[in-house]
């Protein structure tokens, strides 16, 4: 009784080596988000390697490190590539063995945009009806496994789906927006000013007259307030300034209320050694348009402009370019300005 119990404490204490190796020899999955997992066997690579673990771990795979390789790390001989490189075991490189990992069809990806509709890519529609092959994309070059986000101006640089969205090999992402978002429709932009009222941007007025990539990218970012411009920018052309330059459309320079609806400009109270001289907009624009001033004598933001009374006076700055004695009264006349 004494030798059976003994045998089989012998017996177990053989059997706890092969328990534990099952135990941590099962099958890995790797998982995606928009594909099958690819599964590796521990079972059928340590038969082929004689229950060698040595020759993975941890000279491929470090098992303190949770690290993801993309597929041109596995290409460029890391991770899974160490062996498959066509010499060991098939290349990760060959597209005929893509399925030997990859099973199952390819599902759509959905990309969510900030301010747009989604979009979806078809894997089925690249490679079913337009004939592409997955490395037409997973070259390491398209798409490298380390874009975590692309901007429109980047695509049109020919990153990821402007590589092929160029006008030459399929339709261009510059500016054909609905072809890929959906049920997508433009909206007003709201650009609020310190000191002014609101200006809006009409999408609906200018698509009516002008394509997406009229202005996209070359003129404004997809993002909204991505550029910020001043009214001395637009007049140099910038901005909305490309267009609205008295030519292909009404000017920027004066015209405010033409996008700042209901804008009453203030009184300005300059404050002076000589007591506070006030500047009133109501009555300057009884007789004058903003763009007689704006911008070529003040920038549209009060204070910006600094100019001594001798400015005014000998060089004609500022107020002086029409206070001169001709135009109007001279600024040499203090209390017609400021309250002494």
């Amino acid at each position: 009784m004494r030798f059976s119990r003994i045998a089989l404490l012998v017996f177990l204490a053989a059997l706890l080596p092969v328990l534990s190796f099952a135990k941590e020899t099962k099958d890995i999955p790797f998982n995606f988000k928009n594909a099958e997992p690819v599964i590796f066997s521990h079972d059928f690579h340590l038969e082929k390697y004689k229950n060698n673990c040595r020759i993975c771990h941890n000279a491929i795979f470090n098992l303190r490190q949770k690290k993801r390789f993309t597929m041109a790390e596995m290409e460029a001989t890391k991770s899974c590539g160490a062996c498959h490189s066509g010499i060991k075991a098939f290349s990760v490189k060959d597209e005929k063995y893509c399925t030997k990992c990859h099973k199952g069809k390819p599902r759509t990806v959905t990309f969510k945009v900030k301010g747009a509709s989604e979009v979806a890519f078809s894997h089925d529609a690249h490679v079913g009806k337009a004939g592409l092959s997955c490395k037409s994309c997973h070259n390491g070059k398209v798409i490298t496994g380390k874009e975590k986000g692309v901007t429109m101006a980047q695509m049109e640089k020919g990153k990821t789906c402007g590589a092929c969205h160029n006008d030459k090999k399929a339709f261009t992402v510059a500016g054909n927006c609905g072809n890929c978002h959906k049920g997508m429709k433009t909206r007003e932009i709201t650009f609020k000013s310190k000191g002014v009222t609101d200006a809006v941007f009409s999408h609906q007025v200018h698509i009516g007259m002008f394509k997406c990539p009229d202005c996209h990218t070359k003129v404004f970012p997809y993002k909204a307030g991505a550029t910020k411009a001043t009214m001395a920018t637009m007049e140099a052309g910038k901005s909305c300034g490309t267009c609205h330059n008295g030519k292909d459309a009404f000017t920027v320079k004066g015209e405010c209320d033409k996008c700042h609806n209901g804008y009453q400009p203030a009184s300005i109270v300059f404050k002076t050694d000589a007591g506070e001289a006030t500047f009133s907009h109501d009555f300057h624009l009884g007789m004058y348009k903003c763009a007689d001033c704006h911008t070529k004598i003040f920038p549209f933001k009060a204070g910006a402009l600094k100019a001594k009374m001798s400015d005014m006076d000998r060089d004609g700055k500022s107020c002086g370019a029409c206070h001169n004695g001709k135009d109007a009264f001279k600024s040499e006349e203090c209390t017609k300005c400021h309250k002494m």
